[in-house]
C-alpha cells in the first residue's frame, strides 16, 4: 500500500527543512580539520580465485586521523586511467566480503566501497570502529549518537570519512580525478548525497531510497527503523525537540542537494515505508545540478533494485567512460 503521498503529491512536494546560517561554515571547518591529517592511504592486494577483477584491502585515515578500512577492486588488464565509484552501504552493515559486490568493476570501474565506522554488525561484515565516545544519552543504534551538539554527531565523522574516501580513489595513479561518480542504497545513498554538497567537482551521483533526507519529516510519517530511534528519543527528551532537529539539520541531505552540481539519478518506491518517498523527493526537488528520478509504484525500501542498476550503469558509461 502507499505510504506516503502519490504522484501528483510527490511532484509538487517542497521540503519544508532549511539549512543553519553557519552550515557552509560547520562543513568547511570540519573538513579542514580532517585535512591536517595525511590520507595515508595503505593499499595491500588479496589473493582471491576471480581471472578478471584485482581486489585490494585499503586502509587511509579519516576524521580525527582514524583508520578506516575499505575494499579497491578494479578490474584487470586496463588500460589508460580508470573511472572512479566510491559506494557507501546501508545502515548497520558493512564493506562486506573481498568476492561482494563485483559490479562496477566489472563494467569497467575502478570501485572503492567504504567501510561505515562503528557498524558492520548487520547485512555485510565492517572492520572500522569508531574510537571517540559520546556523552550524553542516547537511543540504541546510531541515529541518536551524539546527538546532543554538531560537533559531537556520528554522521559529522562519517560524512567526513567518505569525503576522504573520494580522495583517496581520485589519488590512485590509474585513476581519473575528473570521472569518479559517488553511489549509494539508503544509508549509502544518503551518505553520497553528502559527499556530492561537499566536493563540489563530483562527476555524477546515484542515490537510491536516500537515507537522512528530510529527516523531521520522516520522523512524523514513519514508525519503522532506524527514524524510529529519534522518535524513540524523543518521546523520553520531550523538551529537546528543536535542540534535537538543529543538530540534524546540518546532516540533512536537503541542505546537502541544494549544494549539489554533478548530473545525479534518484530513485524512490512509493511503497517505502523506511525511507518515504516524499523525503527522496524534497532532496531531489532541492538538487541544484541535473537530475532525474525513478519512481517504483509497487516497490518498497528496494526501489527500482537491479532495474535501477541497469539505468544508471547506461548512464554512468555515457558520462563516465570517455
Amino acid at each position: 500500500m502507499l505510504t506516503d503521498l502519490d504522484r501528483p503529491g510527490l511532484a509538487t512536494y517542497t521540503s519544508a527543512y532549511r539549512a543553519p546560517a553557519d552550515f557552509d561554515e560547520f562543513w568547511a571547518k570540519t573538513l579542514a580539520q580532517a585535512a591536517e591529517f595525511e590520507l595515508n592511504p595503505r593499499i595491500v592486494a588479496v589473493d582471491t580465485p576471480l581471472t578478471t577483477i584485482g581486489v585490494f584491502d585499503v586502509t587511509f585515515a579519516g576524521f580525527g586521523g582514524h583508520p578506516v578500512h575499505a575494499w579497491l577492486r578494479v578490474p584487470r588488464g586496463y588500460s589508460g586511467p580508470l573511472p572512479g565509484i566510491v559506494q557507501f552501504h546501508g545502515y548497520g552493515s558493512g564493506r562486506g566480503a573481498a568476492l561482494d559486490d563485483l559490479l562496477w568493476a566489472s563494467a569497467g570501474y575502478a570501485h572503492l566501497i567504504m567501510d561505515v565506522r562503528g557498524q558492520g554488525g548487520e547485512h555485510a561484515g565492517g572492520a572500522t570502529g569508531d574510537p571517540v565516545g559520546t556523552s550524553g544519552p542516547a537511543a540504541p543504534g546510531f541515529l541518536t549518537k551524539g546527538i546532543g551538539a554538531q560537533e559531537d554527531y556520528f554522521y559529522r565523522r562519517v560524512f567526513t570519512d567518505a569525503v576522504r574516501a573520494v580522495g583517496v580513489l581520485r589519488g590512485l595513479d590509474f585513476v581519473d580525478p575528473s570521472r569518479v561518480a559517488a553511489i549509494g542504497n539508503s544509508q549509502g545513498g544518503g551518505i553520497a548525497l553528502a559527499v556530492a554538497g561537499l566536493v563540489p567537482d563530483m562527476a555524477a551521483l546515484f542515490t537510491q531510497s536516500p537515507f537522512l533526507t528530510d529527516v523531521r519529516r520522516a520522523t512524523l510519517i514513519t514508525g519503522t527503523a532506524p527514524y524510529r530511534e529519534i522518535t524513540r528519543y524523543l518521546a523520553a527528551h520531550r523538551d529537546e525537540v528543536e535542540e534535537v532537529f538543529d543538530v540534524l539539520s546540518y546532516f540533512d541531505g536537503v541542505g546537502f542537494a541544494s549544494r549539489s552540481q554533478a548530473p545525479a539519478w534518484f530513485s524512490t518506491g512509493l511503497m517505502d515505508d523506511v525511507c518515504p518517498p516524499s523525503t527522496a523527493f524534497g532532496a531531489y526537488h532541492a538538487y541544484a545540478g541535473p537530475k532525474q528520478i525513478a519512481v517504483w509504484d509497487y516497490n518498497g525500501h528496494e526501489a527500482g533494485g537491479s532495474a535501477d542498476l541497469e539505468l544508471v550503469l547506461s548512464a554512468f558509461r555515457a558520462l563516465l567512460q570517455k
